[in-house]
Order: C-alpha cells, then sequence, then structure tokens
C-alpha cells in the first residue's frame, strides 16, 4: 500500500514538472547577441534592463523579453543606457547552489530510471512467486476433523453406498485387507447425472473413515503452458502420500481425462500430458497405501480407456436419480433444520417430482421456505411446497398477464380436453391438477401424477399419451371450428410426432417395419423424412413407409380423442365453467366433475 502510494506521488510530481516547463516555454526569453543589444538602445527599443553581472536580460516596449552576454567589461553601458532614457535594474550576482543545479537539472532522468527499477522489482517479484506457485495444484483440503458429512446425510443412493462401504472399512482397518491378500481398488469412478450427490458420497466416505478429504476439479490442471498441469498432478499426489490415509476427489475428471488423440489435430499436449501423469501415479499406489482416488463424471463415454482398466478406476459406481423411496428420503434430510407443518406429506411430494436429483430437491424446499418466509408463516406447509413445485416445473405465475375473457374460455377447454382424454384412456398416469393461470410460456397446465416410477412404457400406455396430447387441440376444435383452432397445441403436436416416431424407428411398435431399429441423427423431428431418404442404410421406401406408419399411428390416436371428447361433451363443458370460475382445480375436483357433479 505505502509502494503504491510513493510511486502515484512521484509521477504527480513529474507531471507537474512538465506543466510548470510548458508555463516557462510560454514565457519564453529570446537570447540575442551583444551588438543587437547595443543596436537595440541606440534605437530606443530597450525599455528596461536587468544586469547579473555580465548577463543582461532587457525587454523592449512590445514586452518582449531578451537576453545577452557582455564579451567584456563595458564601462559606457550604463552612461549609454541612461541617455536612452533605459529603466536600469541591478542584481548582485547570486551564487548558484551546484547541488541543487544538477538535482534539478538531472531530476527527470532520475525519475525514469527510477520508475523503471519500481516495474521491474514488481515484474521480478511476480515472476518469482508464480514460478514457485505455478506448478502447485489448486486443491482444497478437508482434516479429518473439518468433514462432519457421513452416510447418514446422503439418501436416494443406497446400492452406491453399499458398494463404496468397503473403502470405509479399508481405510479404517486395512490389515484386515491384507490378512487375505486382498486389494482395495486404486481408483473409484462415480458415474450419474449432475446434482445425483456424487461429491457428497465421497465426502461422506471420508467422514466416515475419519480421514483428510482432498478435492479438486479436472480443469484445476489444465493450463496453456505444457507441463504445468502434469507438475500438479505430482504436488497432488506427494501432498496425499505426506497425509495418508486420505481421499483425493477429484469432480468433472473427462475435463482432463478424455480419450487420447480423438481431437484434431492430435489432441491437446498439455491435458493429454497431464493424464499420462494420472495413470503413472495411479499405478505408482502400490507403495502408498493409504490414498484413494475417487473420480466423478457424467460423461464416463469420452473417457480414455486407460483410465478403465483394472488398476486404476477398476470399479465403477453408478449414482443413479433416486426413485420415488429416494426422493421421499433426500426430502426427510433437506427437512432436518426445516420446520415443517403438520400437513406436509412428503411421499406426495417424491411422487410429483419424477425426475428430480437429490440438488433439484434440495432446491425445492429452499423455495418451499422462501414462500413460506414470504407469507410471514411459522412453518412450512404442504401449499407452500406445492407452490415451490409447480414454480420449478412450469414456471412462475403470470398473474400480470391480461387475458381476454375468450382467450380464457379457449384456454380452459383446451386443457379440460387435456383432462378428459387422460382420464378416460387406459393406463395413464391419474391427474393432479390442472390450471388456466399463465406459467412460463403456457397459458394453462395440466400435471398428471404418476403413481410410482416408470421404467418401460408399453405400446398402450405410449398411445394413451399421444391421445391425451391432442386432447387439447380438439377440444377446441370440436367447439369453435377447426377453422378456428389457436396455436396452443404447438408443443403438444411436437412431442406426439417424436413419441411417435420412437414407436416405429426405435421401439419396434409397427408391424409393417417390425421390431428393427432405424436410427437417425436428427435429435428432433424436423426434416426426418430428408434425413432418412439420405441414409445409405435406409432407402426410399422404407422412409416413405415410416412416414405412413407414423401418420396412421398419430390419426388412430387422434380419432380416439375425438370420439372420447364427443361422447362426454357436458363434462367438457362442467369443467371449462369450472376453470373460469377457480382457474386451478385439483384431483378431487377433478373426479366429482368426472362422475357429473358441478362444482
Amino acid at each position: 500500500m505505502v509502494k503504491n502510494v510513493f510511486f502515484w506521488l512521484i509521477l504527480f510530481f513529474f507531471l507537474m514538472c512538465i506543466l510548470i516547463g510548458l508555463n516557462l516555454n510560454n514565457d519564453l526569453i529570446h537570447e540575442v547577441n551583444y551588438t543587437t543589444f547595443l543596436s537595440a538602445i541606440h534605437k530606443h527599443e530597450v525599455r528596461k534592463a536587468r544586469i547579473y553581472g555580465k548577463y543582461i536580460y532587457f525587454v523592449n516596449f512590445m514586452h518582449k523579453k531578451y537576453s545577452t552576454y557582455m564579451p567584456f567589461y563595458d564601462h559606457q553601458l550604463l552612461h549609454k543606457l541612461l541617455l536612452n532614457h533605459v529603466i536600469i535594474v541591478g542584481m548582485p550576482p547570486q551564487k548558484s547552489n551546484i547541488l541543487f543545479s544538477m538535482l534539478v537539472s538531472w531530476f527527470p532522468t532520475f525519475l525514469l530510471i527510477g520508475v523503471w527499477f519500481y516495474f521491474m522489482r514488481q515484474v521480478k517479484n511476480n515472476v518469482g512467486r508464480n514460478s514457485t506457485s505455478f506448478g502447485k495444484s489448486k486443491t482444497r483440503i478437508f482434516s479429518e476433523k473439518k468433514i462432519k458429512v457421513t452416510f447418514k446425510d446422503v439418501a436416494g443412493c443406497d446400492e452406491a453406498k453399499e458398494e463404496v462401504r468397503e473403502l470405509v472399512d479399508y481405510l479404517k482397518t486395512p490389515k484386515k485387507f491384507k490378512k487375505l491378500g486382498g486389494k482395495i481398488p486404486k481408483g473409484v469412478l462415480m458415474i450419474g447425472p449432475p446434482g445425483t450427490g456424487k461429491t457428497l458420497l465421497a465426502k461422506a466416505i471420508a467422514g466416515e473413515a475419519g480421514v483428510s478429504f482432498i478435492t479438486l476439479s479436472g480443469s484445476d490442471f489444465v493450463e496453456m503452458f505444457v507441463g504445468v498441469g502434469a507438475a500438479r498432478v505430482r504436488d497432488v499426489f506427494h501432498y496425499a502420500r505426506k497425509k495418508s490415509p486420505c481421499i483425493i476427489f477429484i469432480d468433472e475428471i473427462d475435463a482432463v481425462g478424455r480419450h487420447r488423440g480423438s481431437m484434431f489435430g492430435g489432441g491437446n499436449d498439455e491435458r493429454e500430458q497431464t493424464l499420462n501423469q494420472i495413470l503413472v501415479e495411479m499405478d505408482g499406489f502400490e507403495g502408498n497405501p493409504g490414498i484413494i482416488l475417487i473420480a466423478a463424471t457424467n460423461r464416463p463415454d469420452v473417457l480414455d480407456p486407460a483410465l478403465l482398466r483394472p488398476g486404476r478406476f477398476d470399479r465403477q459406481v453408478v449414482v443413479s436419480l433416486p426413485d420415488v423411496q429416494g426422493r421421499n428420503q433426500i426430502l426427510k434430510v433437506h427437512m432436518k433444520n426445516v420446520p415443517i407443518s403438520s400437513d406436509v406429506n412428503t411421499m406426495i411430494i417424491a411422487r410429483g417430482t419424477p425426475g428430480f436429483s437429490g440438488a433439484d430437491l434440495s432446491n425445492l424446499v429452499n423455495e418451499s421456505v422462501l414462500f413460506a418466509a414470504r407469507a410471514n408463516q411459522k412453518e412450512v406447509s404442504m401449499l407452500d411446497f406445492e407452490k415451490a413445485k409447480d414454480k420449478i416445473m412450469i414456471g412462475s405465475e403470470r398473474r400480470s398477464m391480461i387475458m381476454t375473457e375468450q382467450q380464457k374460455e379457449c384456454t380452459a377447454y383446451h386443457e379440460s380436453g387435456h383432462v378428459i382424454v387422460g382420464q378416460l384412456v387406459p393406463n395413464h398416469d391419474p391427474v393432479h391438477k390442472v390450471t388456466i393461470v399463465p406459467r412460463g410460456r403456457a397459458l394453462g397446465v395440466t400435471l398428471f401424477l404418476p403413481e410410482s416410477d416408470v421404467i418401460n412404457l408399453s405400446k398402450e400406455a405410449l398411445e394413451s399419451q399421444i391421445s391425451t396430447l391432442y386432447g387439447g387441440r380438439l377440444a377446441e376444435e370440436i367447439i369453435y371450428g377447426a377453422s378456428k383452432v389457436s396455436t396452443g397445441a404447438m408443443n403438444d403436436i411436437k412431442v406426439a410426432t417424436n413419441l411417435a416416431r420412437n414407436m416405429v424407428t426405435k421401439w419396434g411398435f409397427s408391424d409393417k417395419l417390425g421390431p428393427l431399429l432405424y436410427e437417425t441423427n436428427q435429435e428432433d423431428g424436423s426434416s426426418f423424412t430428408h434425413s432418412l431418404s439420405t441414409n445409405s442404410h435406409i432407402s426410399e421406401f422404407t422412409a416413405s413407409l415410416i412416414d405412413k406408419e407414423i401418420k396412421s399411428l398419430i390419426e388412430k390416436n387422434y380419432c380416439r380423442a375425438k370420439k372420447i371428447l364427443k361422447d362426454n361433451i357436458n363434462i367438457l363443458y362442467a369443467m371449462k365453467d369450472a376453470l373460469i370460475k377457480y382457474e386451478t382445480i385439483n384431483a378431487s375436483q377433478i373426479h366429482d366433475l368426472m362422475n357429473g357433479k358441478i362444482l
């Protein structure tokens, strides 16, 4: 801090000197010879003269300043000046300070040299500091006393916990395994989608075993300079040997562990050298039995095969998305420190959140707490969890959006069509709630709540989904006519078409095409026919047949949904009226409407 202030003071003084010099230049004194000075006296052009020994400074009547030097002492000079009425100012010669003069004249040079030394010293310090830390790893180290996470804090992945439990036993009592000649896995690779708790599970292993936990990400190794990543790998394992027994956890290892030579031009030399160093260090674990390397990734397909061979990451632990029971346990873990109302049923929340990871459920609990806090409640109720779930899954309510009565009515018919068809087709998830309050980009939403996690879908269930998806469009068509159908079914059509395409090309649900795979590289439904016709493995005839089968499947379920709605037109009217009146209706109200009751 002091050095910076000193530097800026010097710089300010230097600028001031420049400004003063510019001002002196504006008041410039012209130097002339002695003959010109005498000529000016005779022409009566000199107004005032100031004499400093042999130096003479004079001013003419135009206020211009001049200076000259007497080559010899002129005894007649005073007479000439007095004769021409020149004002004479005599000054005794000053004793010049040689040291001060030198300081003033050499100050700019000294200043520039000082600034140069200052910057060079700063560069030297930075280079020295970086040279000692550049190869150091960016690790975050947690001692055994700081890790409070145990297996009790990890829920929803019981199988994964069982697979890694023996690592805890090995770290606690390694002699038990060595007596039988057993070898603990040197590396454990955790595979699973983001947010499933891979990092938490690794930390829980260290917490259960009571050992140090060294964590870093794969990107922490990679630098633009070749060899730095390998040096950081050596530094990590060198430190781990000192902390043995311990766990090294590398998150997102695919950042550095990608398949070598897979990139165009031979890949990144720095990344490949880093990977090579990791492989070497893992092979060197034999002399350091107290170290276990745990890595996490959600892309195991891109990893180099050398990482996955026996002796390195020879054990792969899948940490998958939790099922309904796992979500129930995770919710209870996150609700430990939250005041929960007695009406909260975690199993209902778990059923309504299929596909949620542990991180998603943690966010759900936090959002519900925020809803309760905004309402100044002392406890978090089931209604708060419902609001939080709807916000995460379908977006926040947009009550500020102004809808006309005609638009509300059209949306109510549309959502009612989804509900009625979904309730009457076989093997379909029961409806949970329906609303015509705009959320996200949707003007209305119908939510179906599965009774349990679905692993496989039958052909009957898939066709029921297609029928339900077209229920909204068909309700508009029946009420207003085909010419007044809105664009609200755009996403429904997209999802239904994708389902039908997968049924025909991937899942073998077409009698004409049979149980064969007609794979394409298209991720969405765009340009599907063109994609198939240009594929060398599929003929134009087959591509045309696929299109016909998709259309036939859609038309079949389209007609079924249309018949259901026409047969239950009174229920459609009643549900529309209920939605306009209440805006949101739940499962019990929908059950009453389906049984002919009026709300």
